[in-house]
C-alpha cells in the first residue's frame, strides 16, 4: 500500500491543502442528476482508467466538494457479471482531470470462463453448512466474480437467511469457488451491537396529526422517519406509534411507549449529527430516512441495523426490563447504514474492525453532540448497560483492551479477531486523535490512553477527528480498505482538509504511529 510521506522536522513552508475540499451538500434533485451524468460517462470513465472490454461501472455514490472535485464511487461488472471486491472511487478535478483513483482491489480482472464447472445448487449446500449456527429458512445463490482475493476468480455468492439462537436474523453470504466448489469468504451482513442506558429524560419528538385524530410517531422533518411496535413479532413493522394528545410514554417498561420515544429520539439526533457535522441529510444523503421497530421478540438483548430494510430495530433486554434503545444504541447502529452507503466495509477481517470502528466513532460522537445531561458524552461503549454484570462498558475507546478481548494496537493477528475486537485498534486511533494520551478526565470521566511507543500525542479535537475519519470514509475507503489503507486515507484526508504539513496532518500520523500503523 503506497503511503504519504511524512514531514521531518518542524515545517516551514504553509501546510499544502486543497481548498474547499468538505463535501457540498445535495439536495435530492441535484444528487439524482449527478448520480445519472456520471452513469452516462460510466464508459468514458472506464475507458479512462484502463479496464478492460469486458468491465463495466455501475455508480452507487457521487460526491462533490466545494471546490468542484468529484468523488465517484463504482460498481464493476466483469461480462454481466458483478464483481465482489472490484468496486473503486474517482476523484476528477474541477477542469475535468483525473487526479487519481482508489480501488478495492489492485488486480486486473479477468477470469478464463465464465462458465460454472460447479452448480448452484453445490454452492447452495456449501453455504448452508456453513451456516450450521443458524436456523436457514432461506438460500438463494448467483454466480459472480470474487475480486476481494489476490487473484480474481468465477465463484457464487450464496445468501442464507434465517434466525441465530439469540433470536437474532440471520443474512450470511458465503463464497464459493464455481470451478472447485471450495468456500473462499463468507461475512454476516446483519450488523448487531448493544447499547447504554434505557432513558434520555424528557426529549422533543417529531410527531405528525393523524388524518382520523391524533398524531402518529411520524418525524415529518427528518425524511419521514417512523416508529413501529412489534409487540414481540419478529417480522414485518407491527404497528406504528399513535397517541391521542402527543404526549408519549412515562419513562418505564410499563408503557409500550417508551421505547419508542427513546428510538424515535435517537434516530433524530443521529439524523441532526450528521446534518450539522457533515451536511449529510439522512443516512444515505438522499434524504430519506429509515425507520425504527421496538419490542422485537422476547427478553432479546440485542440491537440491529439490517441494510435490507434500511431498518434499525432492537429488543427489551433482559427480562425485557431493559430496552436498548439508547443515544449509543441508535448511533451506532444507523452509523452501519452509512458505511453500507458509503465504503461498503467487507463485514469481516480488519475491514470488519473498521466497519465496527465506523459506528463506535460516530456512536459516540452522536452521544457528545446531544448533549443530553441524561447520558452525557463519553469515550465508553455500552456503560450503562451492565450487559457484564458488574457495571463495566461494553468497550473502552482510550484502552481497548480492558473489555479483555479487544486489541490496543495493531498486529498481523488482528484481523482474526471477531470484528467488535479488531475494531479496538481504530477506536484507539480516534480517540486519542480527538483527546491525545496520558491520563484526563472528561465529563466526570477518567481516561488514560497509552500509546505503543511510549510516545506522547497532542488531540486535535474531536470535531475535526470527525471531519477526517468521514471524508477519508466517504471519499477514500473501499470494501477491501484495511488498517494500513485506513492510515493513507485519513492522512489524504486530512491533507486535502487542513494540508499536508498542518498540526491535523501530523497528528493523524502521529495516532496511526501510536497505534503501531505505520
Amino acid at each position: 500500500m503506497v503511503v504519504l510521506a511524512l514531514q521531518n522536522g518542524a515545517a516551514t513552508a504553509a501546510p499544502t491543502r486543497t481548498p474547499g475540499a468538505a463535501a457540498l451538500p445535495l439536495s435530492a434533485t441535484a444528487r439524482a442528476a449527478a448520480l445519472a451524468s456520471a452513469q452516462h460517462n460510466a464508459g468514458a470513465a472506464a475507458r479512462e482508467i484502463g479496464l478492460g472490454a469486458k468491465e463495466k461501472l455501475v455508480v452507487r455514490d457521487v460526491v462533490k466538494d466545494r471546490n468542484g472535485t468529484v468523488h465517484t464511487r463504482y460498481e464493476r461488472t466483469y461480462a454481466g457479471l458483478p464483481v465482489l471486491g472490484g468496486d473503486l472511487v474517482t476523484h476528477v478535478a474541477k477542469n475535468g482531470s483525473l487526479k487519481g483513483v482508489d480501488k478495492a482491489t489492485k488486480a486486473r480482472i479477468s477470469v478464463p470462463t465464465v462458465a460454472a464447472a460447479v452448480s448452484p445448487a453445490s454452492a447452495k449446500k456449501t453455504a448452508l453448512k456453513a451456516a450450521d449456527s443458524a436456523e436457514a429458512t432461506a438460500a438463494t445463490s448467483r454466480k459472480v466474480v470474487w475480486a476481494a482475493g489476490t487473484k480474481p476468480v468465477l465463484a457464487y455468492e450464496s445468501v442464507v437467511k434465517g434466525v441465530r439462537h439469540d433470536g437474532t436474523p440471520s443474512e450470511l453470504h458465503v463464497i464459493t469457488d464455481a470451478q472447485t466448489g471450495k468456500k473462499i469468504y463468507s461475512y454476516e451482513a446483519i450488523d448487531t451491537g448493544t447499547g447504554t442506558s434505557r432513558y434520555s429524560g424528557t426529549v422533543t419528538l417529531g410527531t405528525t396529526a393523524s388524518a382520523s385524530g391524533g398524531y402518529d410517531l411520524i418525524d415529518g422533518g427528518r425524511g419521514g422517519h417512523k416508529t413501529y411496535d412489534l409487540n414481540g413479532g419478529t417480522n414485518g413493522t407491527g404497528t406504528l406509534f399513535h397517541d391521542a394528545d402527543d404526549v408519549w410514554g412515562d419513562g418505564t417498561v410499563n408503557n409500550r411507549q417508551t421505547a419508542g420515544v427513546d428510538a424515535a429520539y435517537g434516530a433524530a439526533v443521529t439524523w441532526d449529527f450528521y446534518k450539522s457535522a457533515f451536511n449529510r441529510t439522512g443516512i444515505a444523503g438522499d434524504g430519506k430516512a429509515a425507520y425504527s421497530r421496538v419490542h422485537y421478540g422476547n427478553a432479546y438483548v440485542n440491537a440491529f441495523w439490517d441494510d435490507s430494510c434500511f431498518c434499525m430495530t432492537y429488543g427489551d433486554g433482559a427480562n425485557n426490563a431493559d430496552p436498548l434503545t439508547s443515544l449509543d444504541v441508535a448511533g451506532h447502529e444507523m452509523s452501519h447504514g452509512l458505511t453500507a452507503a458509503t465504503a461498503k466495509l467487507n463485514y469481516s477481517r480488519e475491514s470488519g474492525g473498521l466497519n465496527e470502528a465506523t459506528s463506535d466513532i460516530f456512536g459516540t460522537s452522536v452521544e457528545f453532540f446531544a448533549n443530553n445531561s441524561s447520558d452525557v458524552g463519553d469515550y465508553l461503549i455500552g456503560e450503562k448497560i451492565d450487559i457484564n454484570g458488574d457495571g463495566t462498558p461494553l468497550r473502552y475507546m482510550d484502552k481497548p483492551s480492558k473489555d479483555g478481548g479487544s486489541a490496543d494496537y495493531w498486529s498481523k493477528s488482528v484481523g482474526r479477531l471477531d470484528v467488535h475486537y479488531s475494531s479496538g485498534v481504530a477506536n484507539h486511533f480516534f480517540y486519542l486523535l480527538s483527546e491525545g494520551s496520558g491520563p484526563k478526565s472528561i465529563n466526570g470521566v477518567s481516561y488514560n490512553s497509552p500509546t505503543y511507543d511510549g510516545s506522547t500525542v497532542t488531540g486535535i479535537g474531536r470535531a475535526k477527528a470527525d471531519q477526517i475519519w468521514y471524508k477519508a470514509l466517504t471519499t477514500y475507503f473501499t470494501s477491501t480498505t484495511n488498517y494500513a489503507g485506513a492510515r493513507t486515507g485519513t492522512l489524504q484526508a486530512a491533507a486535502d482538509l487542513y494540508g499536508s504539513g498542518s498540526a491535523e496532518y501530523n497528528a493523524v500520523a502521529a495516532a496511526w504511529k501510536a497505534v503501531n500503523v505505520k
